[in-house]
């Protein structure tokens, strides 16, 4: 496996927001969003096994374990690390280019992140919609939207493909107005949950570590 960083922080979106939170990010991705703040993830890592990368994991006081990347779904041996932390509440960023269905989880305190790349993330043509059948309650989907045809095409994906698990839309990070977006939700009554990235508040947007 290889290993961007670990460390200790808040976690600043999804369903788990405002948590402590052990980040694991790993190095590699498929995806060249437009929008990445991550870019120094692609290639910047250092080898370790799952057994290693768990003794890292254990010296923190927490129990919730964020692993994200990059895509943590390129690690060959990403399961093995899962089991290895059965007493903690994991969740696994996913790009939605991979088939989640290849990741069998089967404790309930851990669950997948699906994050759904719109058009002006220009990956949005290598999403794996056939993902939406494996989601389980538990889990989310996460749309990032950049602008207001980000959104309209991120209703009609979930018109047309979702079954279970909460839905995020959240805006891209000093790219679209807030309050216009909340205000796109409710007047077209979406069940959709609005998040900001909280790290992004708290510290210098491009701070890493954090």
């Amino acid at each position: 496996m290889k290993l961007n960083e670990i460390f200790l922080s808040i976690q600043g979106e999804s369903l788990s927001s405002g948590f402590p939170t052990i980040f694991v990010r790993f190095t590699g991705c498929n995806l060249r969003c437009s929008y990445c703040d991550t870019t120094y993830a692609y290639n910047e890592g250092k080898e370790m096994t799952p057994e290693d990368v768990f003794k890292e994991v254990c010296k923190y006081y927490c129990k919730r374990v964020c692993l994200t990347g990059g895509e943590p779904l390129l690690q060959n041996r990403l399961l093995q690390l899962i089991e290895l932390m059965e007493d903690y509440i994991v969740t696994i960023e996913t790009n939605g280019s991979i088939n989640i269905n290849n990741l069998q989880l089967k404790n309930k305190k851990h669950s997948f992140v699906l994050d759904i790349k719109a058009p002006s993330s220009k990956c949005s043509d290598q999403m794996l919609m056939e993902n939406f059948k494996f989601l389980e309650d538990k889990d989310e989907i996460k749309f990032v939207i950049g602008d207001r045809a980000d959104y309209e095409w991120s209703k009609q994906i979930i018109s047309s493909f979702h079954k279970k698990g909460t839905i995020t839309f959240s805006p891209v990070f000093r790219k679209l107005d807030y309050a216009k977006m909340v205000r796109w939700i409710l007047e077209d009554k979406l069940n959709v949950r609005f998040q900001l990235q909280l790290h992004k508040i708290i510290w210098d947007p491009h701070k890493t570590g954090v």
